[in-house]
């Protein structure tokens, strides 16, 4: 289980451009951070860096003690700007294979499918379901596989007024059991966050 994430002096560049250096911040079990700052200025950029995606330039990731690798593997989701669904698969089929592959069982698939209210949605092709509904079903594997650490690209965009107090109890049940969450958003997060600002 992560208990705590650091990101200490990291800089990240962009082919030839130097989107930021000296960037520090800290997450703690319990606790929301939401990442702010202007279009590019490298907040996706820093969550695919901690989930591993991409090496910084400069600087160090840690979490707590634990082997990074073994964190990123078992410790952590990343739910991108774009939702990483197979178009052509069925949300069914979607939902289980990628819960599966980050641990969920059976119990916790069907508990998925009913927090996020998607069990009319399982019998479609993923390409057929709206940008709200895909955005329900990448969801749901937060809830299928549960791990310590969250990290989330504007995960509210296309979530309607009701989604998104759906999905803010399901952020602050996650931080009451000693969750972590690290957000890049532009609009605030609908449950506390400390703001951290990126300056690119």
């Amino acid at each position: 289980m992560i208990n705590r994430l650091s990101i200490d002096n990291l800089a990240l560049t962009r082919g030839d451009r130097l989107l930021f250096e000296g960037f520090s911040a800290q997450v703690h079990a319990g606790e929301a951070v939401a990442l702010t700052g202007a279009n590019g200025a490298g907040k996706t950029s820093i969550l695919r860096c901690v989930a591993g995606f991409i090496r910084p330039q400069e600087g160090t990731i840690s979490f707590d003690g634990l082997d990074a690798d073994e964190a990123r593997n078992r410790g952590l989701h990343f739910l991108g700007h774009q939702d990483g669904l197979k178009g052509g698969r069925t949300a069914r089929d979607e939902l289980n294979f990628q819960a599966r592959w980050t641990g969920g069982t059976s119990a916790s698939i069907a508990a998925a499918i009913e927090t996020l209210g998607i069990g009319p949605l399982l019998d479609l092709e993923v390409r057929k379901l709206s940008a709200g509904q895909r955005r329900r079903l990448a969801l749901a594997r937060l809830v299928a596989a549960p791990r310590s650490l969250w990290l989330l690209d504007e995960p509210m965009a296309p979530l309607d007024t009701a989604r998104r107090e759906m999905f803010g109890r399901l952020m602050a049940g996650h931080i009451a059991k000693g969750g972590l969450i690290l957000a890049a958003v532009h609009d605030p997060l609908p449950i506390p966050a400390r703001i951290v600002e990126v300056r690119g």
